[in-house]
């Protein structure tokens, strides 16, 4: 689940292709708000100059997923644009057939089997990633902050059983929908791990995180549920307050203040932000690869992309052109797999930066302008968008 620090998955052109299912109309049009429009690739800025792999990467773990849906299932009907299971079946497939280490390749694959699509209007591009946060199994003074499961389950005897699931009760719908300060109160949610409260509190914004434990084990903290409340930026309240300069409000910033005002200063700061993350505990089968995002598949660094599910379907390729922090001036191709709280509209989007210290100083200063192709299959894009 992405979230910003201050706000904060084709039919071939000519022939369905193996395994494909010729396309029905989906009802309705796309939403409103999200204007598309033909285009082709030599009109597409950045088009030729851009590395596809990670986008390849990411889009045959979409395809895992798309291709395990009934042909006649819509992609997201919010989106119909992105049109049903079946009329990107025939893609997926060609898709594992491609060297995925060859950009020429992969550049290939995607300038024959889709067609670009401008979205109108300029939007962000903000960033996230997964922290490595140390985490202790019992809680002391430095690593004073529960890392919570869902409410279900309550602190007792051995943590290790209760890390298992042993001695699970019904989730209590009333503790879950408390507000922050409210459940650390009341201690609601099994504590599964212990962390320094700053580290927490930004993991939590993130919605998944490594921990590192003493003996050197990691495990993945994973996004679980929210409490329903809305989120509020702690970063806005400090610069609506004066207390960060304009412009500086990224998440280095904001923990520089954190640091030199000290528990006293954060933890009420900390509770202005009513929305609170639970998470469950998983292996790290592959530590080369992400969390899982918003549709299940794990994120894939500099090729995944978080979107609005009220515009965007998961899977469908997205072709940003905008600036990323320490690159200045940047075009990618980015797959849609994820979403966050804070990223609402046809032209917002977090681009997953990966994992760990580099990636976190990169996401928390990422801002910027974006302008946005989607990848349609042909038949799709000529029956939603305009020509141009």
């Amino acid at each position: 689940m992405a979230a910003l620090l201050i706000s904060a998955c084709a039919s071939l052109p000519a022939d369905t292709g193996a395994g494909a299912v010729p396309a029905r109309p989906v009802p309705g049009d796309p939403p409103a708000g999200l204007t598309l429009r033909t285009t082709d690739f030599s009109r597409v800025e950045g088009w030729h100059s851009h590395d596809p792999r990670p986008a390849l990467s990411a889009f045959l773990r979409s395809c895992d997923a798309i291709l395990r849906r009934p042909a006649d299932q819509p992609l997201n009907p919010r989106a119909p644009h992105a049109g049903h299971a079946g009329d990107w079946h025939g893609i997926c497939a060609e898709a594992q057939r491609v060297r995925s280490d060859d950009a020429a390749s992969a550049r290939h694959f995607f300038e024959t089997r889709f067609r670009p699509v401008e979205v109108s209007g300029e939007g962000r591009l903000t960033g996230y990633y997964e922290p490595l946060v140390e985490a202790r199994a019992y809680p002391d003074q430095e690593f004073s902050m529960a890392i919570r499961a869902r409410p279900g389950l309550r602190p007792a005897g051995d943590m290790s059983q209760l890390i298992a699931g042993i001695g699970a009760e019904r989730w209590n719908a009333a503790d879950e929908a408390r507000t922050r300060s409210e459940i650390e109160a009341l201690d609601i949610g099994v504590p599964l791990a212990w962390g320094r409260p700053i580290d927490v509190f930004f993991m939590q914004i993130q919605g998944s995180g490594r921990l590192v434990f003493d003996d050197g084990s990691q495990r993945r903290a994973a996004f679980a549920a929210h409490n329903g409340h809305p989120y509020v930026s702690i970063g806005r309240l400090l610069l609506d307050r004066g207390e960060l300069p304009p412009g500086q409000a990224s998440k280095q910033h904001i923990e520089s203040w954190l640091h030199r005002n000290g528990p006293a200063a954060w933890t009420p700061l900390f509770n202005e932000n009513p929305r609170y993350v639970f998470f469950d505990l998983q292996d790290i089968p592959d530590p080369n690869t992400g969390p899982l995002g918003s549709q299940g598949v794990p994120l894939t660094p500099m090729g995944s992309l978080a979107v609005d599910p009220a515009f965007h379907a998961w899977g469908v390729p997205v072709f940003v052109r905008g600036e990323v922090s320490g690159q200045g001036l940047w075009s990618g191709l980015l797959i849609a797999q994820d979403a966050g709280g804070a990223i609402t509209g046809p032209v917002r989007g977090d681009l997953f930066f990966g994992w760990g210290h580099e990636a976190g100083e990169t996401a928390g200063r990422q801002n910027s302008f974006a302008r946005w192709h989607i990848l349609l299959p042909e038949r799709l894009a000529v029956r939603f968008a305009r020509v141009s």
